[in-house]
Parts: structure tokens; sequence; C-alpha cells
């Protein structure tokens, strides 16, 4: 093994030191000598001025120098965070090898004072967020439109700091930086966003190792330490980031990650966010696949294909609400309407003492806690996040989050979690189909309290509707009471027992899609994935 020495190049920032010396140790451990020269970037001397980084991240602003001292051979190897890289290397340079993904997820740092559980994401009504990121901006504004975003500045501890001094009730920063530099938060509230929801930039929270592309040498070592499971993902995520020909100035989240269906093969799951302008509704999808030829190019037509339709959503929305707002900031015309009525049912006798309270919908919140019970200590689990976001509503957290859609799955999950002798109180439906209940292996420890009951209330709903969002079974027998579905309308199904009552009214397996999950951001995503070419 040659004992010449690896000389890797890094910015000085504490987070950059902290990748270099990682990388060092990694050669080091494969019997490689290596020290560090620290190079100073046109990105890092531009922080000090008053220039947002959506304007610097993303197009070479703190890479170059490094880059120009690689080709120079004044350094062997340079070390970047791979979010921070044009998507096209300069002539002459290639990336050797990625890291292990860190976490991927945002963190929203907040004063304790920020903090309010019964809002989306924990952040109070009207806060004021510290992010110079078109990328989050555009996804904050989505959710939460009633906040300020003022620009921010500064490596992550100089942020952090500005954030405790009271410049900024909340801000928001990528959890793998704040992780490596393991800085104690513990006077802030820590609120991580889930990755599928607030979605990350492409290759965020992975390393990047590039060289000369004729140091076969520094290829070779390289290539024993690179992750070739993480490379494929993010070579997807970059694709789009580079088929939209954006650096991070682009209001463009990509995140990509694999599980292995019932048959063993590899899926991959694709989340996206794209907006025209940081100002702009983003246009958040969902893919999936286990054919990754074309798959980058595919999703990209079909985010720019995304066309304004007139949608029908079996549910009474408001305003205000997350899926209404949305499909309206992009000029689609949305009629909804439950079509069934809800009557609360009084619980009549005492409440049995249970480990558990489980709840499938947000009906069965409402209507439980509505009568105000005393539960004590006893945990909650639920289906969905928008069941636990209404949870949050009456005070309470849940300590168990079914997210698929395959309610006799979420059965299962949940089982297993409990162990088989907890007690579980079920608030239900009068006719409820008790998907969670069966998957429960002692019938004993099942109890069912009736909290609400569902009537039909049908109407005529508009022929022209081209997109229909059935939310539940009893919808879709009370929405053909008085309508049928054309062979030009297309379907959306919440949940596997809202499609078999679609099936079997006839409909065809081909012209129905069903979200990912049950939540509202899940509804838009099936929506939009509609309203671009080629349906299905």
């Amino acid at each position: 093994m040659s004992s010449q020495k690896i000389i890797i190049g890094t910015r000085g920032s504490d987070l950059a030191l902290w990748q270099a010396n990682y990388t060092k140790s990694l050669l080091e451990e494969k019997g490689y000598e290596a020290e560090l020269k620290i190079i100073s970037t046109h990105g890092d001397r531009t922080q000090q001025w008053n220039t947002s980084f959506d304007k610097l991240e993303g197009k070479g602003f703190f890479t170059k120098e490094l880059e120009d001292e690689l080709l120079a051979g004044t350094i062997d190897v340079a070390v970047h965070s791979h979010k921070d890289l044009p998507t096209t290397n300069p002539d002459g340079l290639m990336i050797a090898a990625v890291s292990q993904r860190e976490n991927p997820a945002e963190w929203l740092l907040m004063r304790k004072e920020a903090f309010d559980e019964k809002k989306r994401f924990q952040l109070k009504e009207g806060a004021n967020v510290g992010t110079s990121s078109a990328r989050r901006k555009s996804q904050l504004l989505a959710f939460r439109p009633d906040v300020q975003i003022t620009d921010l500045r500064g490596n992550v501890p100089t942020r952090v700091k500005k954030l405790r001094e009271g410049q900024y009730d909340a801000i928001l920063l990528a959890a793998a930086g704040l992780e490596r530099l393991e800085l104690d938060l513990s006077d802030l509230h820590v609120e991580e966003l889930d990755p599928r929801e607030f979605i990350p930039a492409p290759a965020q929270g992975v390393l990047a190792w590039q060289i000369r592309e004729t140091d076969n040498r520094m290829l070779d070592i390289f290539d024993t330490i690179n992750d070739f499971d993480v490379l494929i993902k993010i070579n997807i995520e970059r694709r789009i980031l580079n088929l939209f020909d954006g650096g991070c100035q682009l209001p463009l989240g990509a995140y990509c990650e694999t599980e292995f269906n019932d048959d063993d093969r590899k899926v991959f799951k694709v989340y996206t966010s794209v907006a025209d302008a940081w100002d702009k509704q983003p246009r958040q999808m969902y893919f999936e696949t286990i054919n990754t030829e074309d798959f980058a190019d595919n999703i990209v037509s079909r985010i720019q294909s995304v066309t304004p339709k007139k949608v029908f959503v079996s549910r009474d929305l408001r305003e205000k609400d997350y899926l209404y707002r949305a499909l309206a900031r992009l000029d689609f015309t949305v009629q909804s309407k439950s079509l069934i009525d809800i009557k609360q049912i009084t619980i009549k006798e005492a409440l049995p003492k249970t480990d558990w309270i489980f709840f499938s919908s947000k009906h069965g919140v409402k209507y439980f806690f509505n009568q105000k019970p005393d539960i004590g200590q006893t945990k909650i689990g639920c289906v969905g996040k928008s069941t636990a976001q209404e949870l949050r509503q009456y005070g309470y957290r849940a300590d168990f989050i079914g997210q698929s859609t395959d309610t006799k799955l979420v059965g299962k999950q949940f089982a297993a979690k409990i162990g088989g002798g907890a007690k579980v109180l079920f608030p239900v439906a009068r006719e409820s189909m008790q998907s969670i209940q069966y998957q429960i292996a002692k019938k004993e420890n099942v109890f069912n309290v009736v909290v609400y009951a569902t009537l039909k209330q049908s109407i005529a709903v508009d022929e022209d509707v081209q997109i229909l969002v059935f939310t539940s079974p009893s919808n879709v027998d009370a929405f053909y009471e008085k309508n049928t579905i054309t062979n030009s309308q297309q379907v959306v199904a919440i949940g596997d027992a809202t499609e078999n009552a679609l099936l079997k009214k006839g409909v065809k397996e081909d012209r129905i899609l069903k979200p990912e999950a049950f939540d509202d951001l899940a509804m838009f995503r099936a929506i939009l994935h509609l309203s671009g070419h080629g349906g299905i």
C-alpha cells in the first residue's frame, strides 16, 4: 500500500471540518495517511454580506474554490455536502464515492415560548421563522401560510445563536448537520419534520468525495468506502434536480427511499416538492417503481404536466383547510361535500379500564373527547397523521400512529407493539368494520364503545367533475344513490375499504388511485398525479 499522504480539501466551517475529519478517519481505517487543507470559498465569504442563500446554494458558491485546487493538483480529494454540488461536474472532475446517508430530515428548532402542540409542526400562530432556502420557504408556507419568514445567514452555530438571541421564533436546519456537530439544543424545542412530508434537498445528509477523473489511485481507494445503495437513490434525486435545471435556489425537494414488497422486490419510493417560486404553491407528488430506468425523467414529465382540473371531494372542506387551499392555489376547481351526516352517540356506561385507546378516524376522536371522558394516563394509538393532528386539538399526543392505508397491516403492527396482554378501548362508529380489532389475538381484551353513527345524505355531483375523491366506503354508497361514475372520470380512494367499495360498484381497478397514506397531503398528491398526462 502506498505511503503517499492524501490531501483532503475542505471549507473551514465547523460542519465542513467535521466532514473532512470524518473522511480522514475513514481513510486512516483503511491504512492511509491523510491531512486537511482548509480552503475559503466564495459562499463562505458571501455569508458576511446581505445575500440570501437561495441565490447561492447549489450553483458552486460553496464548492468552486475546492474544485479549482483539485484541478490544480494541490489537493487529492474535495469533501462536499452533496446537496451543495451542481448537478454536473467541471471538466476533469468526478464524484468518486458517496457516504452513508445521515438523517435526511429537516429540524424545526424553536424557542420554548413558540411551541404550540395544537398547531401543525407544533409551532405557534404567526411565528417568525428563519430560513433563506427557497425550498424550505415554499413548503413551510404551503403548510403554514400564517407564519412570517425572515432570511437567515451564517454557519450552523451562528444560526442557532441568532435563534437563542430572539431574532427568530424558530429556524429550519438540516438534521444531519446538527447531529454531526452534537450541539446542545436542550433549551430549545426540536421538531423533526418527516422527510416524506417536508421534502429535503436532493442528496441531503450525504457526503460526496470529488477527485480528478485521471486519478485512478483515488478512485480505487474511495471505491472501498462508497455506499452504492445510497448512490442509486440520490442519483434519482439529483437527476430530477438536473432535469429542472436548478440548484438549491429552485424550490425543489426530492427524497427517495426503498422497501421490499410482498414479492421481495425492491420498491423505489420518491417524494417531490417543486414550486415555480418560493411564494408559490409547490406541486407535491409521490411516485413509486420497481424499475428505475427513466424513472426520474418520467417523474419530471408528470410534474410538468400537472393541469388544473375540477375535483369533487366527499368531505366538508373549509377554505383554510390544507387540501382546499393547496388545490385552489394551483387553480383547481374544488367541490366538496360529505355524503354522510354524523350523529354523536352518548356514552351511557362507565368506560372499562384499559391500557390503550385506539382511534381509526378523526370522527372517533371528536365524538369521544367531546364527551369529556377521564382517560388518565392511558396510552393512545391511531391511524394516520390527520387523526393524530385531531388528537392534538384535544391536548393529546399519539403513542402509536399507523401510517399504512392497509388497516389490517396497521392492526398487526399495533398488536405487535402492545403485546398479548394489553387491553384496548376502541371508540367506533355504530357499524364499524373493526379491521384493527380483528388483528388483536385475545378478543376479551378488545372493548368497543359506540360514539357516533353515520347517515347518508347523498347529493347530485356535477357531471363535469374530472376527479372524484372518496374518503370512506359510506361516502361511496351514498354517492351511488344519485350518481354514477362515468368513463371519463378518474377516482381517488382513501384506504383499502374504500377501494373495495368502489370495486363492488363495478369501477375497474385500473381507474382507481389509492394514496400512500390517509392524510390530506397524500390526497393532494394523488389528485395532482391524476391531473397530469397518462392518468394512473
